[in-house]
């Protein structure tokens, strides 16, 4: 799995066509720029507190964190927010869990409006069917705590018609079940279109939270 607001904020605009590359920013704990898709965005509140932004829209200052558990927590734990605010605000010793919330919360939002618009293909035989058909899907959504079988069943047929799918292996199976109303989900798809690309680059921001990546080392 490889796989937004006009602001305040530092910002590299880099039209390139997809969403991911559209932005760099500065992320605040390392000082290095990034694609926005491996920045997530938090802001003040009028009352001071640090919030997470997952749909950079709230007003205010950006401030950015590499989209990672561990880089939250070193911003959180050296007060790098008050620093980049130019300001004394507050993050609190749970601001990585919110974050981790709101981008799961956003994702089961958009995989809910895939499944009512029809844009959703929903358990393995119907996923396989898609992937053969005229309209191949554009994302194959997969429970991480899923049995490895089907999985693997699912990605040589993607591989075996050239097909270029994103794998988002980000959600667990309840999790899945909550956004789609049914239980023990674990495979899924997303047609092509602006729903899996955003379910792409909001996957990409929360493997940072709970899957372990080279840049997590």
């Amino acid at each position: 799995m490889t796989a937004l607001a006009h602001d305040m904020d530092e910002t590299n605009d880099k039209r390139k066509g997809s969403r991911a590359d559209a932005r760099e920013r500065r992320d605040i704990v390392s000082g290095t720029v990034m694609p926005d898709s491996r920045l997530m965005r938090f802001v003040a509140g009028p009352d001071g507190v640090v919030v997470p932004d997952a749909s950079a829209k709230l007003p205010g200052r950006g401030l950015w964190v590499e989209s990672s558990r561990k880089a939250v927590l070193a911003a959180v734990e050296k007060k790098l927010f008050s620093r980049a605010a130019k300001a004394q605000v507050t993050a609190t010793a749970d601001l990585a869990d919110r974050a981790e919330k709101a981008l799961v919360t956003r994702m089961l939002g958009d995989l809910g409006i895939a499944r009512r618009s029809g844009q959703l293909l929903l358990g393995f035989d119907n996923v396989l069917r898609g992937l053969e058909g005229p309209k191949p899907p554009r994302a194959l959504i997969e429970a991480f705590d899923g049995a490895r079988d089907g999985k693997r069943k699912l990605y040589a047929a993607a591989h075996r018609l050239e097909l270029n799918c994103v794998v988002i292996e980000s959600l667990t199976s309840a999790e899945l079940g909550l956004a789609l109303g049914r239980e023990n989900v674990i495979h899924a798809a997303v047609q092509p279109g602006g729903l899996a690309e955003r379910l792409t680059f909001d996957a990409e921001r929360l493997s940072g939270f709970r899957l372990r990546t080279e840049r997590d080392q």
